[in-house]
This record gives structure tokens, C-alpha cells and sequence, in this order.
């Protein structure tokens, strides 16, 4: 008996596949929704940031009196691609400052306008990597259209966008390498997550591991604090994509998993060579007999756990936090640090099987951060609030998983799944709209100079670990307006809390002999000295400080000092000139002025005293022509400091 096949129409198979490809448009085009919603949330809270300054914390020196970056022709990509200036190895973050000067010039909006546009794009492309990886570890297909996931990822990303962590890296002009290589950062990890889930389309997956490769140079060029991506790739291979893992490390597949990241690794050991050149170009990097393995151990410990507590309650937070002068690392702090990671490792480790999350996030987070954490210490800072700009992104995900699990609660039956429901979306919102309100409180903080440094005494006079480098700067920046009483006491203030620093005895010595108090000068300037005697800034000072005395022989002896330290000291030029003028030898003199000049040809003060020198020579035409450039350098200044 012939049983016949029913035939189905072509029409209705047509029909019942159109419901299927009109629920993933919807989708994709909410996701995008989603994201702008995101993005302008982000720029909404951080927007108070276009009012700031530019602050007397690296801006002066990497923006404000640095000309180099200061255009996109030869020279200036030649000197971007070749420098170290302020220890970091940044071209394409140097790229976007030029971008800002042509357009801007010097008006520090602009400078903050495009380090917010950055972190609101890194927003949008985090909804999108947090969804991802929410998904794949949830099983759930991508893209999905459950509402829960898409809820669980927006929080995920505004719980990172919109932290007061964030501040630092978005609202200081300076930090724009953290903002753009954290663009980088995401594209690379999207786009190594697209080629990872491209099934068996070899040539669609590699040119996913084509653009992620890219994104990553890119990254590393705006800054090197991606340099450990390889192994956090590797633990995401781990979990939640389970290439990797128990029966899975050895094997064809396996294998072709492993010898994806040797390129990432190359790059990544290009950057880790030339970073720490960088560092040590700048003198950033501490000896091990200042500071010992036991005291960077401890304080590796207690930068793991600080950046964990500051997510958690985003309270005092403060631009500088100094590594103490004489750091104990058998000091309650770092003790408790260190059995707070203790009991964290063993806590994940052990819970690994049923909270896989837990383990891979605990270890991304720490391998992300490691490079800073103080094993090779560099700068005077022992944690920053800038650090944890890609290292607690791992934490995002975990609280919005957190949050997709109590609101899958509601379809699970439970009879208390309803409340918990609504609890969750309620503390989700309460969190965020904290958040928001300490963010802006602490944007501005950075509004200028003074209000910076008032408030890091503020938090740093009353913590465990009070800072000298805080007061230091403090005076300095009293120092530069002209209110030497208050400089001189933050001096005192930051020599009582690290009486060895050199730096601090100098600034103070020029303080002093501006307030007319030579003799007091004169011995804080000796006493720097003979803490650092290759200091040119110490020999300049006490150079300049027996000058005002009428001791020419030692105020010469000096300022050459400062010079064989520093051979391109046009200041140091200047000023023996200027000796060497008042003792009658105006050739020698016009020499070192128009060797100044020479170095900085924008030293108005060098063309002045040349111009000056030149017409007690008789030699009236030269110097007019010096004394007109003198005056077009004053007022070309001025109009910037206008702007």
C-alpha cells in the first residue's frame, strides 16, 4: 500500500520562515538602540568635564608647553613615533592631540571633548562585548532577543561607563591614552570573539583574527597597558567559549586555538620591551635597593584588593596615591590585603566547576592589572584610579550577570521570584543613579589646579598613607602664582613626610630666594645637592641664588654644573650669559645667549638678553631684530593663555 507524502507548499515554507528573519532585524536594531542609549546616558554624566582646565598635573608638560605634537607634518610624526616624553610610548595618542591642535589650539575643551567622544564610543562597543560573553555563558544564541540578557548587558556597561573610576582617566586631558587604547582594547576582544564563534568558515574567521590583530597594535601604539591580552584571551578560551579546558588543551582543534595568539604574543613582547624603556628614559623606575621585592610584593597585594574595594564603594578617591617613603610590608594594610587575596584565589578556585564566572573574571582582572600593580614599580604613585580602566571590566560582566540571574527568577515558578524580580531591576537602578551622582561630584575635582590639589591634601592628609609628592606639588603651584608664604609651608609640610626627596629641598630654595631669603636658600639648595648632586635643576637654582648675592665665581661654577648635567639647558645658557654680561665679557656672553636661542628658539627672555647684550656691543640693528622677536614671542603667548 503506497502511503503518500504530503506536499508542502513552497509559499508556507516561505511564510513560516519570515517570522524567524523578522525577529533578529528587530533585534540587531534594539541592540543598536540600546547602545545609543548608552552612549548618551555616558555622555550626559561625564559632560560637566568640558568646563575643566587644564591642571598642573602632567597637562603643563605633555600639552601646554610642549610644542612637538603640534602639527601632523614630518617632524612632528617623526618626533611621535620616536619619543618617550613623560615615560610613555604612545604615537597614536600623540596623533590625536595634534588632531585637537589643529583644530582647538590650545583651549582645553576640545582636548576633553574628544577624550569624553572616546569613552562614550568605548560604552556603545562594551554593550555589545557584554552581551556577548553574557550570552556565550549562558548558552544563550547570538543575537537573542530575550529582554533579560539585553537589561543584564546594559547594566553591565553603565555600571563600567559611569563609574567614578572612571573619572580620571575621561576628565584629565593627559590620560586620553587610557580612553583610546581602551577603544582598542574592546574592538580587539569583539572582533577575536567573532572569529572564535565563526564555526567552521575558515576564511570568515580569519579575518575576524585579522581586524582583532590590527585593533590590538592600535592599542598598544595608544599605550601599552593591553600588553597582557594574550593571556586573558586565552582564559576567555578557557570560559566561557570552552575551546580550551579539561580533555580539550592538546589536539587538532586545540592546537589551531593555541597558534591563533603567537602573533597577539609578538606584539604584546614588543610592547613589553619598549615600555619599560620608556619608563627608565623618564627615570620612573624604582631600584630594587629603594624598593625591595618584600615591599612590591605587599603593595601588589594591596593594589589587587584596592581597586576590588573601590568598585564596591567608589568613596575619597584622589589622583595620587603615593607609595609611603618607608613602606613596612608587614603593615596592617597590606597584611589584610594579602589574606584578602589569599581567601579570594581559594574561594574562586575552589568554586570554579559551579561558578566558572567567578575564576575567569578573578583571573582576567588580575592578569589585566598586573603590569601595574607595583612588581616593577615606576612613578611615585602605589595605586591609580586610572589603572582599573580595563582591569574591572571582568567585574561589569559579573554584576550583570548577577543581575540576569534574579530576573530570570520571575519565570522560574518560585513564589518569591516575583519580588526578587523587582528588587533586582531596583537596586540595578539605585546603583546607577549613584553612580551617576558621584561621578559628577568627582568630575569636578578636575575643574583646576587649585581645586586638584585641595582636594588630594583633602583625602591624603587623613589616610593611612599621607603623601609629600601632594604637598610638594601644592607649594609648587603656590610657588608659580606668586603666594610664596603657602608654598614655602606645603615645602616644609612635604619635607617632614619625606625628608630625602632632593626635588622638594630645590623647590623650596627657589622659593625662598624669591622671597629675598638668600641665605636660607642657599642651604636648602646645598642640602638638595648633596641628596642628588647630578640634579641640574639644584646647581641652576643655587647658581642663580649666589648670583643675586654678587658671588659671580660660585654662581658660574654652578650654573656650568647645571649645564655639563644638562648640555641643552637653555635657561642655564641665559642666566650664566647674563653672569658672564655683568662681569663685562659681553662676547662670551652673546655666545650662551644665542646658544639658548638655539635650543628654544621660542625663549623670549634668551632673545631679550641677546638683544640687550648686542646693543651695549653697539650693534643696534641685531639687537632691534632680537628685541622685535622677544616681543612677538610675549604676545603670541599671551593670545594662547587668552584662548
Amino acid at each position: 500500500m503506497k502511503t503518500s507524502t504530503p506536499k508542502i507548499k513552497k509559499s508556507s515554507i516561505q511564510s513560516r520562515a519570515k517570522p524567524i528573519q523578522s525577529r533578529a532585524k528587530p533585534t540587531r536594531q534594539s541592540d543598536g538602540w540600546i547602545a545609543l542609549f548608552i552612549a548618551i546616558v555616558t555622555l550626559v554624566v561625564f559632560l560637566p568635564a568640558l568646563r575643566n582646565e587644564f591642571v598642573g598635573w602632567d597637562d603643563y608638560e605633555l600639552l601646554v608647553q610642549n610644542p612637538h605634537y603640534r602639527g601632523l607634518g614630518w617632524s612632528e610624526l617623526g618626533w611621535m613615533f620616536t619619543t618617550f616624553h613623560t615615560g610613555h610610548y604612545q604615537p597614536l595618542s600623540w596623533i590625536t592631540f595634534a588632531v585637537d591642535y589643529l583644530i582647538w589650539g590650545m583651549n582645553p575643551l576640545g582636548y576633553h571633548l574628544t577624550n569624553l567622544v572616546l569613552h562614550t564610543v568605548n560604552a556603545a562597543l562594551f554593550y555589545f562585548l557584554a552581551q556577548r560573553l553574557l550570552s556565550v555563558a549562558l548558552s544563550i544564541p547570538y543575537p537573542s532577543a530575550d529582554l533579560r540578557l539585553k537589561l543584564a548587558a546594559g547594566f553591565a556597561t553603565l555600571f563600567f561607563a559611569i563609574h567614578p573610576l572612571r573619572v580620571e582617566s575621561v576628565a584629565w586631558a593627559t590620560e586620553r591614552r587610557d580612553v583610546l587604547s581602551g577603544l582598542f582594547f574592546l574592538a580587539t576582544v569583539l572582533c577575536y570573539l567573532r572569529a572564535a564563534t565563526a564555526s567552521n568558515n575558515v576564511s570568515h574567521r580569519q579575518r575576524w583574527l585579522g581586524a582583532a590583530l590590527s585593533c590590538y597594535g592600535l592599542s598598544l601604539l595608544s599605550k601599552a597597558s593591553g600588553v597582557t591580552l594574550p593571556l586573558v584571551l586565552l582564559v576567555i578560551d578557557v570560559y566561557p567559549l570552552r575551546r580550551l579546558g579539561p580533555g580539550k588543551w592538546f589536539g587538532p582543534l586545540s592546537r589551531r586555538v593555541w597558534l591563533e595568539k603567537v602573533p597577539f604574543l609578538f606584539l604584546a613582547a614588543l610592547a613589553g620591551i619598549i615600555a619599560p624603556l620608556a619608563q627608565q628614559d623618564a627615570g620612573a623606575v624604582a631600584s630594587l635597593r629603594v624598593h625591595g621585592l618584600a615591599s612590591r610584593l605587599a603593595q601588589s597585594l594591596y593594589g589587587l584588593v584596592f581597586y576590588l574595594w573601590k568598585t564596591i564603594l567608589p568613596l575619597d578617591l584622589s589622583p595620587l596615591y603615593e607609595v609611603p617613603p618607608h613602606l613596612n610590608p608587614f603593615a596592617w594594610p597590606f597584611l589584610v590585603s594579602g589574606a584578602v587575596v589569599v581567601a579570594i584565589s581559594i574561594g574562586v578556585f575552589v568554586l570554579r566547576h559551579r561558578w566558572p564566572a567567578g575564576f575567569a573574571s578573578w583571573l582576567c582582572y588580575a592578569i589585566i592589572v598586573a603590569p601595574v600593580l607595583g612588581i616593577v614599580q615606576s612613578g611615585r604613585q602605589m595605586v591609580a584610579d586610572r589603572y582599573s580602566y580595563l582591569s574591572c571590566l571582568a567585574w561589569a560582566i559579573v554584576i550583570g550577570g548577577c543581575l540576569y540571574y534574579y530576573l530570570r527568577q520571575r519565570n522560574t515558578g518560585h513564589r518569591d521570584a516575583g519580588w526578587k524580580h523587582s528588587l533586582a531591576a531596583s537596586v540595578a537602578a539605585v546603583i546607577i543613579f549613584t553612580l551617576s551622582i558621584l561621578t559628577w561630584r568627582q568630575i569636578t575635582v578636575w575643574r583646576d589646579t587649585d581645586t586638584l590639589w585641595k582636594h588630594v591634601l583633602a583625602v591624603t592628609d587623613k589616610s593611612t598613607f599621607r603623601s609629600g609628592t601632594a604637598h610638594h606639588l601644592v607649594g609648587r603651584f603656590y610657588s608659580d602664582r606668586g603666594d610664596l608664604n603657602r608654598a614655602i609651608e606645603h615645602l616644609h609640610l612635604s619635607i617632614e613626610i619625606e625628608p630625602t626627596d632632593a626635588t622638594t629641598y630645590t623647590d623650596l630654595g627657589a622659593a625662598l630666594a624669591r622671597q629675598g631669603n638668600l641665605e636660607e636658600a642657599i642651604r636648602n639648595l646645598q642640602h638638595a645637592i648633596a641628596l642628588s648632586p647630578t640634579l641640574s635643576l639644584a646647581h641652576f637654582n643655587l647658581g642663580n641664588a649666589f648670583a643675586l648675592q654678587g658671588h659671580f665665581g660660585q654662581a658660574k661654577e654652578h650654573l656650568q654644573d647645571a649645564l655639563r648635567i644638562k648640555p641643552d639647558y637653555p635657561e642655564a645658557y641665559n642666566n650664566l650669559g647674563k653672569v658672564l654680561a655683568a662681569e663685562g665679557q659681553l662676547d662670551k656672553a652673546i655666545d650662551l645667549f644665542r646658544q639658548a636661542v638655539k635650543i628654544q628658539p621660542e625663549f623670549a627672555e634668551a632673545h631679550h638678553s641677546l638683544a640687550m647684550a648686542l646693543a651695549e656691543k653697539g650693534k643696534q640693528e641685531e639687537a632691534a631684530q632680537e628685541l622685535q622677536e622677544a616681543m612677538r614671542i610675549m604676545r603670541s603667548r599671551s593670545q594662547v593663555q587668552a584662548r
